[in-house]
């Protein structure tokens, strides 16, 4: 056996390599095939039922405008009732039939179960679930010395899109319905200072990857992966744990243009309405996906070559030294510079939530 699976190891990638460049042609002129037809039998939205978990903000709030313009009933779930009215307002606008808000804690059972039990006795039915809450960080782990932090991060990124799925499914079974997951590049590109973000959002794709197979065709997935996108951490807004924003005074001393965030929601709503079971922006980010299967040295020495360019070592709540004010304070700076030693604090501390990012 060790003697086939050595000859194996030496003639499967080369072999498959060989066949894949050979038969790109024909996959690719099915894919544009499949991509027109379903753009003739896109999903009509109008008068069907939406939850949208993390609308407060970013994509979420995006994603909710996305398919107000395609006239669906909506329910808005977030932490910040205040921005979810005024995100409620806006979908009306915009040609919502319905809007409904609750505000709610994804990483609690009993709140998903609530806000799902109320859509369904409002509406009688769900069509589709967005699940895009998101929490992200920017420290390097081994400067980490409060681990109480861990847990929340797979709070946010894993089990808050697995709760109200979990309570959802057998409603979007009846339905027909379809589960959309905000998930990200870093599922499989690393990138520094965000291992434990990475492997939340790796373990997501993978359960979401699973129940592909489990739901078979009854309810459909799709998974949307994104590259550097312009959301609230982008524009210097974070989250503390009672909802407050947080802003930064200056812009990056690095500047990152990321991507139109309204061009991303759209995608994944149109996407989505297509029966798509991956949405991808940027596209051509695939490409690395190639490089880590059958040349992951040449995309480790890529990562090193741009750390080492970038200079010294520098860890703060944005990752760039910057100081950080609080939005409706009197320009007070909350910190500067400051490493993780310093930031991480107890659980249960109001502050306890500035190493991380919550983008609802």
């Amino acid at each position: 056996m060790e003697l086939i699976n050595s000859f194996l190891n030496v003639v499967v990638p080369p072999a498959s390599l060989v066949m894949l460049a050979f038969s790109w042609p024909a996959l690719s002129f099915i894919s544009a095939c499949e991509w027109i037809y379903n753009s003739f039998n896109t999903e009509n939205m109008e008068d069907k039922v939406v939850i949208i978990t993390g609308a407060s903000s970013g994509i979420g709030e995006q994603i909710a405008y996305e398919y107000a313009k395609r006239k669906a009933n909506l329910m808005l779930v977030a932490r910040r009732e205040t921005r979810l009215r005024m995100i409620s307002e806006n979908a009306r606008f915009m040609g919502a039939k319905r809007v409904l808000i609750m505000a709610a804690d994804v990483v609690k059972e009993d709140d998903c179960r609530r806000f799902v039990s109320e859509t369904v006795h409002i509406f009688g039915r769900v069509d589709h679930l967005v699940n895009t809450a998101s929490l992200g960080h920017t420290f390097y782990f081994e400067e980490v010395t409060d681990t109480s932090i861990f847990p929340h991060l797979m709070d946010i990124n894993f089990w808050g899109n697995v709760y109200p799925t979990l309570v959802a499914l057998p409603y979007l079974r009846q339905s027909n319905g379809r589960v959309v997951v905000n998930a990200s590049v870093e599922t499989w590109l690393p990138l520094p200072r965000m291992s434990l973000y990475s492997a939340a959002k790796a373990a997501l794709v993978n359960f979401y990857e699973t129940l592909r197979f489990e739901v078979k065709d009854d309810v459909g997935i799709t998974i949307a992966t994104h590259g550097w996108i312009g959301s609230e951490m982008t524009r210097g807004k974070f989250m503390v744990e009672d909802g407050a924003e947080m802003q930064r005074k200056e812009e990056r001393e690095v500047h990152v243009a990321g991507g139109p965030i309204e061009e991303f929601a759209k995608l994944i709503v149109s996407g989505a309405c297509r029966g798509n079971i991956y949405v991808k922006y940027p596209s051509w980010y695939d490409v690395f996906l190639l490089y880590r299967m059958f040349a992951p040295n040449v995309l480790n020495w890529t990562f090193r070559l741009l750390l080492s360019a970038n200079g010294s070592r520098r860890t703060s709540l944005v990752g760039t030294g910057m100081p950080v004010y609080e939005g409706n304070a009197s320009g007070r700076p909350l910190l500067e510079g400051a490493s993780p030693r310093r930031l991480l604090l107890p659980a249960n501390s109001p502050q306890s939530s500035l190493q991380a990012q919550k983008l609802e």
